[in-house]
Parts: C-alpha cells; sequence; structure tokens
C-alpha cells in the first residue's frame, strides 16, 4: 500500500522547501494545505508569535472510522543550519544533500512517512480509531513549538513522535532531563601592557572554573558541558566580562539538578577566589520521562514491529525531542527511530528504503491499536 515513488517524490520537494527554526512559514503553508487536502481538519496556533517565529504548529484532526480512540502523530518542521537551498541527491538507494547543506531528514522524513499513511488510509478508507497530527515549529530550538502548543486541543492519550536516529523499530522509552547554564563572570578592566595588575581578569576566572568543573560523561546518565565561551574587546585590555553557555542532563531528574548545583557552586566559589563576581542563570529546558515495557504506548509499537519482521529495540537516549514536553502535559509519547543518518552534517543522509519502512511501521501501529479496540 505504501507508495515508494510517491513518498520519494514528496520527501524530495519537502526538503527544497526552507524550514530552518523560526523560518517555518512556507513549509507550513505547503503542509496545512496538503493535509486540508487529504480531508483532515487543520488549525495553527499562535506559537509563532509567541516565541518570534513565522508560523505557528500545525494541528490537524482525522475523525474515526470505528470506535474512538484518538493516536497523536507528531513530526517537528524546523531545520538546523545550513540549512537553506537544499539540493537533494539520489545515488544507489540513497538520499543526501549536495555537501554544503543539511540533507533535512531530521525531521522530514519523519513528516513524509506521516503523510502518507493518511494518504493510505484515506484512499483504502481504513478503519482507525481516530488521528491528531501536529507538525511543530521551534523544536531543534528548545523545544519551543511543543512547550507553546495548547495542548487542550488535543484529546489523545498516547502518541508517536518521528525524530530519532536508529532504523524503524526503535522505541525511545527513556530520555533526559537537560537544563541550561548560563554565566557571566564580572572582572575589572585595566590597560594589559600598562597596569595589568590592577585588572581581574574574567577570561582567566571564567577559565579556571571551567578546568575545575566535571564534565563530559558523569556515570552512565548523566553528561554535563560548557559550550559557549566569550568576552574580551582588544588584546590590550584586561578583559572585564565573560559569558558562558553550559547546559546538563541527566535520566535522572535529581541527578541532573544535582550537576547544575555542582557547576553553580564551582562558578561562585572560583569567581570569588579571584575578586570577581558572577551572574549565573539557569532554567530547565524538558523533564525526563521514563515508560515501562508494559505501557499501551510502547505494547503497540512494539507488536507492530513485530507483525513486520522488524527487530524492536527499547532504548534510553541522551537527546531530548517533543516527546518530552508531551509526556510533560499528560499525553504519553514514543519517541521511533526513522533511520536518519549524520543528521545537522552536510554529510546527512537516508536511504530510499527507510522511508518506505517508516511508513509502513507508522501504518502497523495504527492498524494494531484499531485491533485493539475490537
Amino acid at each position: 500500500m505504501i507508495n515508494q515513488d510517491r513518498i520519494l517524490a514528496e520527501f524530495l520537494e519537502l526538503v527544497q522547501v526552507d524550514s530552518v527554526s523560526g523560518r517555518e512559514r512556507a513549509l507550513a503553508d505547503l503542509l496545512a494545505a496538503r493535509l486540508r487536502g487529504l480531508g483532515l481538519d487543520v488549525y495553527e496556533d499562535r506559537a509563532g508569535a509567541e516565541t518570534g517565529g513565522e508560523a505557528g504548529n500545525l494541528i490537524a484532526t482525522l475523525p474515526a472510522r470505528g470506535p474512538e480512540r484518538p493516536l497523536l502523530l507528531v513530526a517537528h518542521m524546523d531545520t538546523v543550519e545550513p540549512g537553506r537551498g537544499v539540493r537533494p541527491v539520489v545515488e544507489n538507494g540513497v538520499v543526501r544533500s549536495a555537501g554544503d547543506t543539511i540533507l533535512g531528514g531530521d525531521d522530514k522524513a519523519g513528516i513524509v512517512a506521516i503523510l502518507e499513511v493518511l494518504r493510505v488510509i484515506t484512499e483504502q478508507r481504513l478503519a482507525h480509531g481516530g488521528l491528531e497530527v501536529v507538525f511543530t515549529i521551534g523544536e531543534e530550538i528548545g523545544l519551543l513549538g511543543a512547550k507553546h502548543l495548547d495542548h487542550t486541543r488535543l484529546r489523545s492519550s498516547i502518541g508517536y513522535v518521528l525524530d530519532c536516529d536508529g532504523p524503524a523499530g526503535t522505541i525511545v522509552v527513556q530520555a533526559p532531563t537537560q537544563d541550561k547554564i548560563e554565566a557571566v563572570v564580572r572582572g575589572r578592566a585595566a590597560h594589559a601592557g600598562i597596569n595589568p595588575e590592577d585588572g581581574i581578569n574574567a577570561i582567566a576566572v571564567a577559565a579556571h572554573a571551567v578546568a575545575r568543573m566535571t564534565l563530559g560523561r558523569i556515570d552512565e546518565e548523566t553528561t554535563a558541558n560548557i559550550g559557549v565561551i566569550s568576552g574580551g574587546k582588544a588584546i590590550n585590555v584586561v578583559p572585564d566580562s565573560c559569558r558562558l553557555e553550559g547546559e546538563t542532563r541527566s535520566l535522572d531528574g535529581s541527578k541532573c539538578r544535582a550537576q547544575t548545583a555542582a557547576m553553580v557552586e564551582v562558578l561562585e566559589t572560583t569567581a570569588a577566589q579571584f575578586g570577581a563576581r558572577v551572574e549565573v542563570t539557569t532554567r530547565t529546558l524538558y523533564h525526563e520521562f521514563k515508560l515501562a515495557e508494559s505501557h499501551p504506548a510502547v505494547v503497540l509499537a512494539r507488536r507492530a514491529a513485530e507483525n513486520l519482521g522488524l527487530v524492536p529495540r527499547l532504548v534510553k537516549t541522551g537527546g531530548g525531542s517533543d516527546a518530552n514536553i508531551f509526556n510533560s502535559r499528560g499525553i504519553t509519547c514514543v519517541n521511533l527511530g526513522i533511520a536518519m543518518q549524520k543528521v545537522h552534517t552536510t554529510e546527512e543522509f537516508i536511504r530510499v528504503e527507510d522511508l518506505v519502512t517508516n511508513a509502513r511501521y507508522l501504518l502497523e501501529i495504527i492498524r494494531v491499536a484499531n485491533g485493539s479496540n475490537q
């Protein structure tokens, strides 16, 4: 039932529509028209206006054909840079970019799987318990669309986010909490060649603090990183400020909070030691989730994989996704692997075969869910 030529053509079309984070308007308009053409009711919320973007989230519904038990399907519209002017190349069954941009399979591979399944369901008039589709904005810059989504418009209790690496059959059942740390070290300016002893070098203070932190892999559940440092005005001026940005993550929220607190303490004690000051801001970007193997969302995904001869793999991940937000809002969501590879790089690619398998797998999940109602 899944049409390989159609899904490939649509994927090639979508990746050529620029939709970097905050600039999803063209893609949102295209998808809204396509969803309406498939008979779905489409609503665009105000998430874009609330986050400074061009477009909002799309929320689309397909009424049940049979007993009602709505199922949520999610993918995000935005891509990372360099993501403008994508020129896809198909060679030996593999789709990649021309090499100067990303491909955009993250997450347009998820979008085309959902669209193809909707087409098959409407064409074949297949029974289902009702489908709710959400295409979010701003996922790549902090899950902004999912955070600003009006979740009261959704009736589903379980759902599937198509936004993970790994082949079809990969089922993410655990994902972390993430904290963001932003700090500004305040030193004292002085002339670097005349009176450096009168200054307090904020960059040096920051460097001492970072050197004292435990970073990288903390334990099997926890990581920490300082990823951005900036400061200074000229080489002959002792810098009076230095900005740092970092993060902590853990599958255990209490460990994440403890790691964040430890890094903040290092910043504060180091600044005090050198006579500097530090201003630190921390915020939790999203919370962890952990799903039991017996949860219906997991059972459905596992059974569907087995039905297709796929190998179901229940995995933990160190990355966040829209699934974190939906789980925190009371909709149990599994993140599914869609076989995208080397994402966020100019070497990104996906196999045509996997585009087809993703759609077959999602369709089987819907079939299994409908069968469980009978």
